[in-house]
């Protein structure tokens, strides 16, 4: 089987997504596998990468998608965190091209990755969610500050403030009076047309990882503990100082709360494949609160999706495995129902 790793991409999550890359090319299996590593560029140029060395820096000669997702036996790995990539822009060339790939389809991948659309459909669903608000830049133009004090009267201080399409905490800033709110959101605005502010809770961050196709798993969830006033960029990349729990130290009723929404959210927002689901656990008070759901996590060995999944008894080899087998289950059921004339 002929495995192409997509990896880099054009989002600010870039560099994330190259040390993805050269994780899983080190751990698939090569008895089972025909791994082919492909980049793509800051400027969105699709490159051989003979080697996955956590940069794209010494780039390959420059391919069209169709060159290396061509063939029978061909599966497409995207590893693309971000825009152009975990939004379902490639998993719409995927499905055009009738190339298997893994993880969730286009429609899944658009809404976890839009935050605040993602927030509606959740409300839609009853799932429990912080309170919340977004706003789109061109709606900001008549009276920026005016909506930043109706935002901070109705959420209250603090605020988190976050790009709505990105990930890997770029762009997000806790804003705790009005002026920092206003610099937090056009901040935000640097990466994204569209801002989602929300309030400030005080609560553990509890994360659960969903895997499969048709009936998806949920893994025994994880706990992260910020060394930083919040999981930010610096603490999940640069310093790694934050302490990742695996299993969460959670009551067995509430693990299994845990799991048990985590399927909910990712069915209601069309995810499958494999997603992680991040939650706040607010105790005491309202409970365990929706974050947002990640279609592609990090996928490094120490990033806590794996890490969730070898605790509950699925090594990182073993996930990419399952990952290839659910996203081979997919194409299979969905092969050849759309282009039927009635």
């Amino acid at each position: 089987m002929r495995l192409v790793l997509v990896f880099g991409g054009r989002s600010a999550e870039h560099d994330v997504s190259c040390v993805t890359g050269a994780h899983v090319l080190a751990a698939a299996d090569p008895s089972r596998y025909d791994v082919v590593p492909v980049g793509i560029t800051h400027d969105g140029r699709w490159v051989r990468a003979e080697v996955a060395t956590g940069r794209l820096a010494a780039e390959g000669p420059a391919v069209q998608p169709a060159e290396v997702l061509d063939g029978p036996d061909t599966v497409a790995f995207p590893l693309l965190h971000g825009p152009f990539g975990e939004d379902g822009t490639v998993q719409g060339l995927l499905e055009m091209m009738g190339v298997p790939y893994v993880g969730t389809g286009v429609l899944g991948s658009a809404l976890c990755m839009d935050k605040a659309m993602a927030k509606d459909a959740a409300a839609a669903h009853g799932l429990p969610q912080v309170r919340h608000l977004a706003f789109r830049d061109i709606d900001l133009e008549y009276d920026f500050d005016g909506a930043m004090r109706r935002a901070a009267a109705d959420l209250g201080l603090p605020v988190f403030v976050k790009p709505a399409n990105l990930g890997s905490s770029v762009g997000v800033t806790r804003a705790t009076d009005v002026g920092e709110l206003g610099a937090a959101v056009k901040l935000a605005l640097d990466f994204d047309e569209w801002v989602v502010v929300e309030e400030a809770v005080t609560a553990r961050e509890i994360e659960c990882g969903v895997l499969g196709y048709g009936r998806l798993r949920a893994s025994v969830p994880g706990e992260v503990r910020p060394s930083h006033a919040f999981y930010d960029y610096q603490d999940k990349y640069a310093d790694g100082a934050a302490d990742l729990l695996v299993p969460a130290p959670l009551p067995p009723g509430v693990a299994d709360e845990v799991r048990r929404l985590a399927v909910a959210a990712a069915t209601a927002l069309r995810v499958d494949g494999m997603a992680r689901v991040d939650f706040f656990y607010e105790e005491p008070g309202r409970g365990l609160l929706l974050n947002e759901i990640n279609t592609i996590p990090g996928f490094t060995p120490i990033s806590m999706y794996p890490k969730m999944w070898a605790a509950t008894g699925v090594p990182y080899r073993r996930l990419i495995d399952e990952l290839v087998d659910a996203g081979l289950a997919r194409h299979r059921n969905r092969s050849g129902r759309y282009g039927r004339s009635r």
